[in-house]
């Protein structure tokens, strides 16, 4: 990808997120608005799916170029040692990857249910999708 203009809102760094993840073949991307819920950690959720610690650690290294590249800085990061569940905190967006077994035990779509839900088509689109018990439908 070539570097990407920086986006206006947060739900446009959300996106860039989750199309940053895609070039890396992350799949089952959500992004969950979570600006409704009063006790929301942060404004967006970005959840995605990797298949093995090598993918996990591409998938950060290419977030974390291109969130810089914008200038939107580095994340703190959480979970990078294990790889079965990476969090990158950009404070107002918390991305979460994770490997299968992790994003089944969790099912941080059903923690947060009640949000605003959307999911990238494979060009990168963001196309609203809604949560029934704890899984995603479009």
């Amino acid at each position: 990808m070539a570097t990407p203009t920086k986006p206006r809102s947060q739900k446009g760094k959300a996106v860039l997120i989750g199309r940053l993840a895609q070039e890396k073949l992350a799949h089952d991307i959500l992004l969950l608005d979570l600006t409704a819920i009063e006790s929301a950690p942060s404004d967006f959720f970005v959840i995605l799916t990797v298949d093995s610690d090598s993918q996990a650690r591409a998938v950060v290294d290419v977030i974390s170029q291109g969130m810089k590249a914008v200038g939107l800085g580095l994340a703190k990061q959480e979970g990078k040692g294990t790889t079965h569940w990476v969090i990158l905190d950009y404070f107002d967006i918390i991305v979460h990857i994770m490997q299968p077994d992790a994003r089944d035990f969790y099912k941080l779509e059903r923690l947060w249910g009640d949000a605003k839900a959307y999911t990238l088509t494979p060009g990168g689109v963001a196309k609203a999708a809604s949560i029934k018990s704890g899984k995603v439908v479009e």
